[in-house]
């Protein structure tokens, strides 16, 4: 058992909880760079809680300039036991109407330009990401929102685009086609770094519009997209504080706790210093001297 420290990437607004005490912001260096912006450190309920401004303070940076690997290596060094992922998302189906809340299982990846992994030459892994998000967090989560008289979705698929543009219609008929609920620019590679730095990673998206592929609707405008995330502000407040009560008081184990253990296949001997010093900071588990084992 152990506690928990919950890291929360989001809006650059999310972290305007007056529940949050001690708060500090806090610089964090990583192997990878630096990350989006400065680490907000607190705690609520007596649970330490980071949050990240995933696009920066001021949304600076658009999807494809999130430096991923430096987020999550950050709230990694920070101490983060597991991670909520809080962001926005379009509707690919009828029912998900702007204003509801969604909780992901599954993804379909369709970015291509974003570093989306810790290894490489010199030290190689292989992680499962056959169900790539965290069960027990997930389900909090959606406790949470039913609790509050929230419309939510559970288990839903979520295509990951590159942007920055918003769809065509023919792209969004497509993805609708694939059998993918909801539509982002964000949570890849992000929720595969999660699983590499042996973090359980929950998603909560907000739905802001019906994408494009619905012919009756205007085309997907960035000004009525900001305007439902701004009411859907106070709505994510309310539900991350709601989750981090429910958190039991000491965290069990996950078996996302310790997943590198089957997922290196280089032999230690053959490891690569360098490499094994960028990696000790999302894994001193694994990476220390104590983690050399063979590959299974």
């Amino acid at each position: 058992m152990t506690e928990w420290k919950l890291g929360v990437i989001g809006g650059s607004g999310l972290y305007e909880i007056e529940a949050l005490e001690n708060r500090c912001w806090v610089s964090m260096a990583t192997p990878w760079g630096p990350p989006s912006d400065d680490l907000l450190m607190g705690e609520m309920d007596g649970v330490g809680v980071v949050f990240l401004p995933r696009h920066g303070r001021g949304h600076r940076l658009p999807p494809g300039d999130i430096n991923a690997r430096a987020n999550i290596s950050a709230l990694k060094q920070a101490g983060c036991t597991d991670i909520l992922s809080i962001s926005a998302v379009g509707s690919l189906r009828e029912d998900l109407a702007p204003g509801a809340l969604a909780v992901v299982g599954q993804y379909v990846d369709r970015t291509a330009r974003r570093p989306g992994t810790f290894f490489g030459p010199g030290l190689t892994a292989h992680v499962s990401m056959a169900e790539p998000t965290c069960p027990r967090l997930s389900g909090l989560a959606v406790e949470a929102a039913r609790d509050l008289s929230m419309a939510v979705a559970e288990d839903v698929t979520y295509l990951a685009m590159e942007g920055p543009q918003f769809s065509t219609r023919a792209e969004s008929r497509i993805y609708r086609g694939l059998g993918c609920d909801v539509i982002g620019m964000t949570a890849m590679p992000e929720a595969r770094l999660a699983r590499e730095a042996e973090l359980p990673y929950a998603n909560v998206c907000l739905v802001t519009d019906y994408d494009a592929w619905r012919e009756s609707e205007a085309p997907v405008e960035v000004a009525a997209v900001l305007d439902v995330m701004r009411r859907n502000a106070e709505t994510a407040r309310r539900l991350l504080v709601d989750v981090i009560r429910r958190l039991p008081r000491s965290r069990a184990a996950s078996p996302i706790d310790t997943c590198l253990d089957h997922a290196v296949v280089t032999d230690p001997v053959a490891w690569d210093p360098e490499a094994v010093a960028r990696l000790m900071a999302v894994s001193p588990r694994r990476f220390g001297h104590q983690g050399r084992k063979s590959p299974v």
